[in-house]
């Protein structure tokens, strides 16, 4: 009997342990399960990147009402899981890069940027060399930028009639690379073979298309035409470098400090590193800032109340200073800088951000539900989208620059990462001082010389772009003269 008692006791607790095992499996699985975010819906494989394609601002407008601000798109082999909106996006900026990493999202530009240098390093030393950036960005530097700016802009308008009609696109997309090759590439470049070099860039811009962010080394003719130009130019500043450590000249320009700099083990920069280094640095602002100052002025001349603000600020600038343009008085146009901030919230010419996860990690959103992001997963934040988010900022859809102004201050009502134009965290972007230095040296100038007038619809955005900006020509009409003080 006891035989019996103990195997019966045996088999009940064997089948009660199996029992609570199954029961534990169905609640904890389910449970993992339901932590995932929501999934959008599309044909399997391809059905994701057909969305995608069509556009991936367009999509989120679709998801983000449905979904909410945490969901994640299935494309192709990839799962890209978005988060929307600062509450969820602390995690993507503050993330160390050992849990979210840049370098595999963006190896697509290696080809450009070259060997060496960025994205093609690991994290140790792409820190290194941001700390290049970051020096020779610094506020003593940008003084002497400042200066250039301001001459390049008078030059160029110099060459404007007393009236006409432009593309104000065109021209202003013209004098960025102008500025940017002498404050950047140096005066070699600038004054003997901008033509040469401006030409390889453009073959460079061209080599990189929606298919390169896949497929980076396709042998097809835009890649060829890419890689030759990238030959080319290591070969000019290859020269250019031994020329100046040979004569022993020194520019005040960016090509300057990234030969000057050192690792923190003693050891220089090479000449295909700094070449790299450059192009990245002219990659990252030539595009950015050409967008940025044409939607700039397509706004103010669509909105008076605002161009009449900015040219209010410019006569009491000129009251106290005279016709004197610096850096110190371009940092007091506060007017001008909320105009150029609330375009960029607009438009952001980088509408997708990435990362890589390495780790598991969980996000929570701002009605408390709480998400389970799997290692492997790509994470996305789009500033297109999150900077229009209407829990943020009010009527998001209106050009309204005194949303900045003291007192209201609506990309900051929310916490950090409300307005992400220049990202944020660990990567925000190193050339913001300079940006928008160089666009208030061009339009400080515009206004003060020029009476304009947008004449051709307001523009549409470009969304085929890999840096999206504006679709097809901005005509302006202008008319030359000096702005009155009184």
């Amino acid at each position: 009997m006891d035989v019996d008692n103990k195997f019966f006791n045996a088999a009940f607790l064997l089948v009660a342990t199996l029992v609570v095992a199954k029961l534990i499996s169905a609640l904890i699985i389910p449970r993992s399960k339901k932590r995932l975010p929501p999934t959008i819906k599309a044909f399997p494989l391809i059905g994701g990147l057909i969305r995608f394609l069509k556009g991936p601002v367009v999509m989120l407008r679709e998801e983000y009402p449905k979904l909410g601000s945490v969901f994640t798109l299935k494309l192709l082999n990839k799962n890209i899981s978005f988060f929307i909106g600062p509450d969820v996006s602390a995690h993507f900026f503050k993330a160390p890069e050992s849990d979210l990493s840049q370098q595999e999202v963006y190896r697509f530009n290696v080809p450009i940027f070259g060997p060496g240098v960025v994205f093609d390093v690991d994290y140790s030393v792409r820190q290194e060399q941001f700390r290049f950036f970051t020096e020779a960005l610094r506020v003593t530097k940008l003084k002497g930028y400042v200066d250039q700016m301001v001459m390049e802009a008078e030059d160029y308008f110099s060459k404007w009639g007393d009236c006409g009609e432009v593309d104000l696109k065109y021209e202003l997309e013209h004098l960025i690379i102008l500025t940017a090759s002498r404050c950047l590439l140096g005066q070699e470049i600038r004054n003997k073979l901008f033509a040469d070099v401006s030409a390889l860039f453009h073959d460079l811009d061209n080599g990189m298309l929606p298919i390169s962010v896949i497929f980076p080394y396709l042998p097809i003719p835009a890649h060829r035409r890419r890689d030759q130009a990238r030959k080319k130019l290591a070969e000019i500043f290859a020269n250019i470098i031994a020329s100046r450590k040979e004569t022993g000249k020194s520019e005040n320009d960016m090509l300057q400090c990234f030969i000057a700099s050192k690792y923190k083990d003693g050891r220089p920069t090479t000449e295909s590193e700094v070449t790299g280094l450059l192009i990245a640095a002219l990659f990252a602002g030539q595009h950015t800032s050409s967008i940025t100052s044409t939607w700039t002025g397509a706004y103010l001349l669509r909105h008076k109340e605002y161009l009449s603000a900015v040219q209010d600020e410019q006569r009491s600038l000129m009251k106290k200073y005279g016709s004197k343009v610096d850096h110190d008085i371009l940092s007091e146009m506060d007017v001008l800088y909320r105009c150029i901030k609330e375009a960029l919230r607009l438009h952001p010419p980088l509408i997708m951000l990435l990362r890589s996860s390495h780790t598991d990690f969980s996000v929570t959103t701002r009605d408390g539900k709480e998400y389970d992001i799997p290692k492997g997963h790509i994470v996305a934040t789009s500033p297109a989208f999150a900077n229009r988010l209407p829990h943020i900022y009010k009527d998001p859809d209106r050009y309204d620059p005194d949303r900045f102004a003291v007192g209201r201050e609506e990309d900051k009502a929310a916490g950090a990462f409300s307005y992400i134009s220049f990202g944020g965290g660990r990567h925000g972007c190193l050339g913001e001082p300079f940006a928008y230095l160089q666009i208030k040296a061009i339009w400080s100038h515009l206004l003060r010389n020029f009476e304009l007038e947008l004449i051709s619809p307001f523009p549409e955005v470009d969304w085929n772009a890999m840096v999206v900006g504006v679709k097809g020509k901005v005509m302006v009409r202008y008319k030359r003269r000096e702005l009155p003080v009184n």
